[in-house]
């Protein structure tokens, strides 16, 4: 019986020195964070001054933090729905029954996004959305605007750009996922809807989306909890601009870290994050346990 345990738990045995050092690389930072939070000028002073919760209370009268706290929700939400409706309708498309080999190259280039990092897609949308860029040029070309917009530039634009270039780089994760959860759907519950007289769209509404549930919460959970998290993109297109017209949590937390220096206002947005990303991952893994039941 001791053999058989034993035997039986090799296999963690051997995953322990990762375990291991894995918790240690996540939970000292944690730690420190959380401990950051509860003092005053950390790091700058040798002796930082033990202040409770006062950090919290500050930042909860701070109009600057719930002016990011709302941008973070307005983006999030914002690109989680541009994410499922542009990922939903390019997966549906790539299904399509057509040549394989002209399905091939679109998966493929509908892909990209997905595959380029933060640095060049911001780069690149910087490059077309700027006041004398292609996009502008397109526009006054077909006589929709008379002159040129900045885009990226204009804090009533700048929100809507961004959400733009959040939506381009993230539905391909979307598609893939709900690609892979249209091929597993049978082909008789459509061959039974055709034969009910069903149009396209009592098709997708009562035989596409109620098998696609499952992955569609899943796949929107996930997707909020990186969303809302999201730093590079924002930082590298907007900064936070401009003025404060796109500053999110993220961006938030490192201008007063890496800017203003005051490390202890950091810390306390930087564990806020911490505890509504919790939350979104309590709700992700109990989705998932509901559905393995």
């Amino acid at each position: 019986m001791i053999l058989k345990l034993l035997r039986q738990a090799t296999p963690y045995w051997f995953l322990l020195p990762g375990l291991f050092i894995l918790g240690t690389l996540l939970s000292v930072p944690l730690y420190k964070v959380i401990e950051y939070s509860l003092y005053d000028n950390v790091i700058i002073e040798p002796d930082p001054t033990f202040v409770g919760l006062q950090n919290y209370s500050d930042m909860l009268g701070d109009s600057g933090y719930w002016s990011a706290l709302f941008n973070t929700a307005v983006f999030t939400i914002g690109s989680v729905l541009g994410h499922l409706l542009v990922g939903t309708i390019l997966a549906m498309l790539v299904n399509a029954d057509i040549h394989p080999r002209a399905r091939t190259i679109f998966r493929s280039l509908l892909i990209l996004p997905w595959i380029f990092t933060a640095v060049v897609v911001a780069l690149n949308w910087q490059l077309l959305l700027n006041p004398f860029g292609v996009v502008n040029y397109a526009l006054q070309s077909i006589g929709l605007v008379n002159e040129p917009l900045d885009w990226l530039g204009d804090p009533d634009l700048a929100m809507w750009s961004l959400l733009i270039i959040s939506t381009w780089r993230g539905y391909p994760f979307i598609m893939v996922s709900f690609l892979s959860g249209l091929q597993s759907i049978p082909s008789e519950l459509y061959e039974a809807a055709d034969i009910d007289g069903a149009n396209f769209f009592h098709k997708f509404w009562h035989v596409t989306v109620p098998q696609l549930k499952p992955v569609i919460y899943g796949v929107a959970l996930l997707d909020l909890i990186w969303t809302f998290q999201l730093f590079p993109l924002v930082w590298l297109t907007t900064g936070g601009g401009p003025g404060r017209s796109t500053e999110v949590l993220s961006t938030l937390t490192y201008r007063l870290a890496f800017v203003d220096f005051q490390f202890s206002r950091a810390s306390t947005a930087a564990v806020t994050i911490l505890g509504i990303s919790a939350i979104f991952t309590m709700l992700y893994l109990i989705n998932e346990s509901r559905n393995r039941a």
